[in-house]
């Protein structure tokens, strides 16, 4: 799913549109989640932003919500730099580059890879996360 922002009104179909049950936390979330269009974010950072937006949910609930909105299809997960999991909103088949210096993401526009790929016998491709780290140029890190 590549998503425009969604507005408050949209969340409650969006999460039974995917069998969820629209709870308090869920709906709150989802509304800081969704809310600004396609990211890529940590479970810390939503928790951060929760906080701040008087949310109330632990850590653990947040993570929680965004496992089970990655094992439902509505976001992805895919892990970085030792094991720091991403979740993105952006539930299209893409690409990433993860800044090293930064800890940025940001979607390769136009990778796919997943018609490059015959499975083995029986199986199906489920998706393919890609994600190329860069790395300032040594004569850059000099400046």
């Amino acid at each position: 799913m590549n998503l425009a922002p969604i507005s408050n009104v949209q969340i409650r179909p969006l999460l039974e549109r995917y069998g969820l049950r629209a709870t308090r936390q869920r709906l709150g979330l989802a509304k800081l989640l969704f809310g600004k269009g396609d990211r890529h974010i940590t479970a810390d950072t939503l928790a951060a932003e929760a906080h701040g937006a008087r949310l109330f949910a632990s850590l653990a609930t947040v993570y929680n919500v965004l496992n089970l909105f990655a094992e439902v299809g509505l976001v992805r997960s895919f892990t970085v730099e030792g094991g720091k999991t991403v979740f993105d909103t952006n539930t299209t088949d893409h690409c990433h580059f993860y800044f090293e210096d930064s800890g940025e993401i940001q979607d390769i526009v136009g990778a796919k890879f997943a018609d490059q790929f015959v499975p083995p016998e029986g199986y199906e491709i489920a998706k393919v996360d890609v994600v190329v780290r860069l790395q300032r140029k040594r004569d850059a890190r000099a400046q």
